[in-house]
């Protein structure tokens, strides 16, 4: 079964995006059953300092950071439940450790942007 990265930005969009894996996990593979999910947020004040100065590079750099500890944690692929930062998701998604989306992709990205609609890694698209 595949383990979900989540890059958390905002503590709501983070919430919502855990509680939609977890119900949605048990209506495609049974009761009490969703994929494995682990989650990593800097405080949302670091973004809300590079969002105000204009310093998507800075947003992308901490979404990156988030990336590389969900990657070391075991996460197949990443999702990254944001609004605002995803302005910055161009930086990151051709540098991420792992396949990646928003809620404004589609599907996934490989690692260098490429879509993983046909592979075996991608996500259930939405």
């Amino acid at each position: 079964m595949l383990h979900i990265g989540i890059v958390a930005s905002s503590a709501e969009g983070a919430a919502l995006c855990y509680r939609t894996i977890c119900v949605e996990g048990a209506e495609l593979l049974g009761p009490y059953n969703h994929p494995e999910v682990s989650m990593h947020g800097h405080p949302f004040v670091q973004y809300k300092n590079c969002i105000d100065a204009g310093d998507w590079a800075g947003v992308a750099e901490l979404m990156l950071s988030s990336a590389e500890k969900l990657a070391k944690a075991g996460a197949d692929f990443l999702i990254a439940p944001v609004n605002t930062v995803h302005q910055a998701f161009d930086l990151v998604e051709h540098r991420s450790p792992r396949p990646c989306c928003t809620f404004r992709s589609k599907s996934p990205t490989k690692p260098g942007g490429t879509d993983t609609n046909d592979s075996e890694s991608s996500a259930r698209g939405r």
